[in-house]
C-alpha cells in the first residue's frame, strides 16, 4: 500500500519479457520473469494499492530464480504505464478487479497459477479466489486486507496530509505515468467514511486454495488481526510474522520471504504428481 523509501530501479536482464494485454477496451502492461518452463505453475503478482510492475523492483526476478518458475506481473488501470482511470474509484474496486482475474489469465495464456498478493493486491487475491477457485493453486498473501482497521485509515490520512507538500509525487513518476491522479483516487477510497464498513471475512469461507500468510510486525498499514482472521476460516494456512518488517515484507526481509515461498510450494508439489494436472 505505502511508497518504499527506496527508488532503486532494476535492470531486468535474462529471461524477461514485457508486453500488453488488452482486457475488454483496457490496455495493461504486464511482465514475465523466468524460462517459459511448461512443468510448474507461474505465480502471478497482484501489487500494492500504490503499486505497479516497476514497483515490485528485483523481487519478481529473484523469486523466479529461486523458484524455477515464471513470474507474472501487470499493473492494474491507472497504475504504472497501463491506461489510465477515466473516473473515481468506488468502494466496490478491488471486487471490480477480481472479477478480472480470469480474462487476464486468459489474456496471459495462463489457465492455472499461484496468486501472491500483497496489500489491495492480496484483497483482491483473497476475493477472486472465493469466486474463481480452479483459476488458483495456492495464495501467497503479504500484508492483505479484510477488514478496514483504524490504523489503517489514520496511516493513509496521515500521507495524504502531507502529499502536495511532500516528493512523494515527484518520486511516484519512476512508477506511473499519472501518480498524482492515482494517489488522489486511491487515497479518497480508503478515508471515505463509507469504506469503513468494507469487510471481505464472509468470503473466506469459500476459499480452498492453501494460504501462506505473511506480515511484518512493524506494519504501519495493518495488524496481526488480518491474519487471524483468514486462519480462523482457510483450512490450510502458515503463517509467516516477521521482525524489523514493514508493510512491504517483500522488501523489507526479502530472503526470509523467498525462503518461505519455495518451501511453501515446495510441499505442494511433494502432495501433487504433477502441478499442471491439477
Amino acid at each position: 500500500m505505502s511508497m518504499n523509501s527506496s527508488d532503486g530501479l532494476t535492470t531486468f536482464t535474462a529471461h524477461y519479457e514485457s508486453r500488453r494485454i488488452r482486457i475488454d477496451d483496457i490496455e495493461l502492461e504486464t511482465a514475465c520473469w523466468g524460462t517459459g518452463a511448461r512443468d510448474r505453475l507461474p505465480i502471478l503478482l497482484l501489487h500494492e494499492g500504490l503499486g505497479s510492475i516497476r514497483l515490485w523492483k528485483d523481487f519478481p526476478e529473484q523469486l523466479a530464480r529461486a523458484t524455477g518458475r515464471d513470474v507474472i506481473a501487470w499493473s492494474r488501470r491507472g497504475h504504472g504505464w497501463s491506461d489510465k482511470l477515466t473516473a473515481a474509484h468506488g468502494p466496490g474496486y478491488m471486487h471490480g478487479e477480481a472479477n478480472l482475474l480470469p480474462q487476464i489469465q486468459a489474456a496471459l495464456g495462463v489457465p492455472r497459477a499461484h496468486w501472491l498478493g500483497h496489500s489491495d493486491g492480496g484483497s483482491i487475491a483473497l476475493i477472486a479466489a472465493a469466486r474463481f477457485p480452479a483459476l488458483v493453486a495456492s495464495l501467497v498473501l503479504e500484508a492483505p486486507h479484510i477488514f478496514v482497521e483504524d490504523l489503517t485509515v489514520a496511516s493513509i490520512a496521515k500521507v495524504a496530509a502531507g502529499f502536495s507538500a511532500s516528493d512523494m509525487g515527484e518520486r511516484m513518476k519512476r512508477y506511473h505515468a499519472d501518480p498524482v491522479s492515482l494517489f488522489e483516487k486511491w487515497s479518497a477510497i480508503w478515508l471515505d467514511p463509507i469504506f469503513r464498513s468494507w469487510n471481505i471475512e464472509d468470503l473466506l469461507a469459500r476459499i480452498a486454495a492453501p494460504a501462506l500468510l505473511i506480515q511484518g510486525r512493524d506494519d504501519q498499514y495493518g495488524t496481526m488481526r488480518q491474519l487471524d482472521s483468514i486462519e480462523g476460516v482457510i483450512a490450510e494456512t502458515r503463517r509467516l510474522e516477521l521482525d524489523c518488517c514493514g508493510h512491504s515484507p517483500h522488501f523489507d526481509r526479502k530472503d526470509a520471504v523467498i525462503d518461505a515461498i519455495c518451501a511453501f510450494l515446495n510441499e505442494r508439489e511433494v502432495n501433487t504428481v504433477s502441478e499442471t494436472s491439477e
